[in-house]
């Protein structure tokens, strides 16, 4: 019963990777026509709307505690996002997901309490720094330090999103997690000026995006957080590289050198090994 429940947890983390590069691969091609901040806002916006009027959340219910919750749970989706987008606004997909793997690394660096994680997460942190091109001028070092950035929420989200999803209801948890996030990034969006631009064909891909990006992987995490502990959840995500770089080559034919192929590789393996290895 125990390896059915963790099977199901990595089939919805794996399910979620492949939902938020594939959403990732499509948002960047709404950065020329609403920028960055104007893509974060429709993502997130739509998706909160969408899962809310799905989800029905019994706010009435809610405590103090599951309310502060939402409310850091939410922040952590919205500066995430759109900072990781402003960041592949600069760099490659790949490259910019591979860096922000950083905070989700290190929480698993802090989190871990058997030889065997650390190992895992040591071998994520050398395909990191096989990824980053240390000897080129042509990589945009402000897009490196935003991906870094992103890295660290991205590790404040999954705190968080195994807090909420052990203290309420995973459904009540998304969706009112979205509307904090949805109060944060939107008045960056319609400040920034990118939204004026909107067409109905572009609206169309923001809720394509919302649903892949947001509202799919947003509860698939949850549901996953329910039953994998943080450390392991924060190692299984070292797959997103390989999902992003994948994504980028085939939607975006953005090329990766040899050496971050065998960097992904890295990262993949303490994925895979993590998940094999790890025990409830």
């Amino acid at each position: 019963m125990k390896q059915t429940k963790t099977g199901s947890a990595v089939s919805a983390a794996l399910l979620s990777m492949v939902c938020v590069q594939g959403g990732a691969s499509l948002a960047k091609k709404l950065f020329p026509i609403v920028g960055a901040t104007g893509t974060t806002s429709l993502r997130i916006g739509l998706s909160a709307i969408l899962l809310n009027l799905i989800n029905r959340p019994k706010i009435s219910k809610f405590t103090k505690k599951q309310w502060l919750y939402c409310f850091y749970y939410g922040g952590s989706i919205a500066l995430m996002n759109m900072i990781f987008y402003l960041a592949i606004q600069r760099i490659p997909l790949g490259l910019g997901v591979t860096i922000e793997f950083v905070g989700p690394l290190f929480l698993a660096l802090a989190l871990s309490r058997k030889l065997l994680d650390i190992i895992w997460a040591l071998l994520a942190c050398i395909g990191i720094l096989l990824i980053v091109p240390w000897t080129t001028n042509d990589i945009d070092l402000i897009g490196l330090g935003l991906a870094f950035t992103a890295g660290i929420f991205w590790a404040c989200y999954i705190l968080m999103g195994s807090k909420v999803s052990k203290e309420m209801n995973t459904n009540d948890a998304v969706s009112v997690g979205l509307i904090f996030a949805t109060f944060i990034v939107v008045p960056v969006g319609i400040y920034s000026g990118g939204l004026v631009n909107l067409t109905w064909t572009s609206a169309g891909i923001g809720l394509l995006v919302a649903i892949l990006s947001s509202a799919l992987p947003f509860s698939l995490d949850l549901l996953a957080l329910k039953k994998l502990p943080a450390n392991t959840f924060s190692i299984l995500t070292s797959l997103q590289p390989a999902f992003a770089a994948l994504s980028g080559l085939l939607f975006l034919k953005e090329q990766l050198s040899l050496l971050q192929w065998i960097s992904i590789a890295c990262v993949v393996g303490a994925s895979i090994g993590t998940t094999i290895f790890s025990k409830k």
